[in-house]
C-alpha cells in the first residue's frame, strides 16, 4: 500500500523526490502519512479535495480486499523534514 501511494502521488506532483509516505502501524489499522513538498500540497489535494478524496477511494477498495482498514492523512513537507 505504502508502494502504491507512492508511486500515485509521484506522478501528480511536480517534485516526486519530495514524496514521502509512512506507515503508521495499529493492531487493526494503519496510517498512511503522505508528505509532499509544499508546492505539490494543491496538487494532491485537487480542487475542492477530489483529488484526495480519489486517493482515499482507492485505498478504501485496496482495504476491503486485504481485510485491513487503511486511512490517507496528507501532510506538507516542512523546510527541517529529514525526507525532503
Amino acid at each position: 500500500m505504502q508502494t502504491l501511494m507512492t508511486e500515485i502521488a509521484q506522478a501528480l506532483v511536480d517534485s516526486p523526490e519530495a514524496v514521502h509516505v509512512e506507515a503508521i502501524k495499529d493492531a487493526e489499522s494503519t496510517i498512511l502519512r503522505l508528505r509532499v513538498a509544499p508546492s505539490d500540497i494543491g496538487k494532491v489535494i485537487g480542487k475542492q479535495g477530489r483529488t484526495a478524496r480519489s486517493l482515499r477511494t482507492i485505498l478504501s477498495a485496496a482495504s476491503m480486499k486485504l481485510h485491513h482498514r487503511f486511512a490517507l492523512d496528507i501532510v506538507e513537507a516542512g523546510p527541517d523534514d529529514p525526507h525532503d
